[in-house]
């Protein structure tokens, strides 16, 4: 069989071998998909769908005797017209959570990337070994933490920064610091992977041509770094807003954001409509800021 495929042909030229059959092959890559396409379909599509369908339910219903599907999109005006302060307050509290951990991780991440040496591992599992223990855990760590009585609001109140009445717990500030601490090792890890594969030799190239270290970081570090810093800002940013424990442990309803709304419209209220269109509302804004914000990354082509 090899020889006669290399037999001349009339023309003279040798014949050319038989193309492999790939038609068999044609339906591999969609039925690789299938296992993942199922699971997307049956826990997210599916789940999404229905909770569109009660976001338009009739809110004069209940679970005794039932929700009627009325296409009420007034529950969207409605939620938000009541609801909007809480909103505000979930992103005013994220971006400001953002902020303290880039100003914490974009320095830490560096140094585990290009300054740790063999220290390395061990300062990533200390970055990551929080994780190993229940959100709820170290959540109500913080609360022991920060309680009236214990010892970082005393020694506080000794020095003066705090006043005899003064406290941490149960304010702003508590819920955006248990913001950060929570989510900070979903920043701190990407930044670490684009920042552990930077050529030390371009800061050193910047140096000879006489950048000062502030102009290197700003021209060679931060743009070789920004695929890590986009996605950790989002991975940081997109639970933290929708965080609800954090508020619920470590401040008061004066401090709820819109989780806890709607954990509550669910739960406690068993307003299904309001807690569905609340949910909406609130991916449609992340949505958004993610557009815009990766518009502004000029990265668009990761959308």
């Amino acid at each position: 069989m090899t020889a006669l495929a290399h037999v001349p042909t009339s023309t003279g030229e040798p014949a050319t071998p038989p193309a492999p059959r790939r038609g068999r092959f044609k339906l591999l890559p969609y039925l690789l998909l299938l296992p993942g396409a199922a699971w997307l379909l049956v826990f997210f599509a599916l789940p999404l769908l229905q909770l569109a369908a009660a976001s338009l339910y009739d809110p004069a219903g209940s679970l005794s005797t039932g929700y009627a599907m009325t296409w009420a999109f007034g529950n969207y005006p409605d939620a938000l017209q009541a609801y909007w302060p809480h909103f505000v307050r979930s992103f005013a509290y994220s971006a400001i959570a953002l902020v303290l951990a880039l100003l914490m991780g974009y320095p830490l991440a560096y140094a585990i990337a290009q300054k740790a040496g063999r220290w390395k591992n061990l300062l990533l599992v200390a970055v990551v070994a929080p994780q190993f223990t229940s959100f709820l855990v170290r959540t109500l760590a913080w609360k022991t933490i920060l309680s009236d009585n214990g010892w970082l609001v005393g020694l506080l109140r000794d020095v003066h920064l705090l006043g005899p009445d003064g406290r941490l717990l149960a304010t702003p500030f508590a819920v955006v610091l248990g913001l950060t601490y929570n989510f900070l090792p979903f920043l701190v890890l990407p930044l670490y992977a684009s920042l552990e594969r930077l050529d030390y030799r371009l800061l050193e190239a910047a140096s000879d041509l006489y950048a000062s270290p502030l102009r290197a970081f700003r021209k060679v570090t931060l743009p070789l770094s920004m695929p890590g810093l986009i996605a950790g800002t989002l991975l940081f940013f997109i639970p933290a807003t929708g965080d609800y424990i954090n508020a619920e442990l470590l401040g008061t309803p004066n401090e709820y954001m819109i989780g806890n709304v709607i954990d509550s419209a669910f739960l406690v209220r068993l307003d299904y409509p309001q807690g569905a269109a609340l949910s909406f509302l609130l991916m449609a804004a992340i949505l958004a800021i993610v557009f815009v914000y990766l518009r502004k990354a000029g990265t668009e082509e990761v959308l």
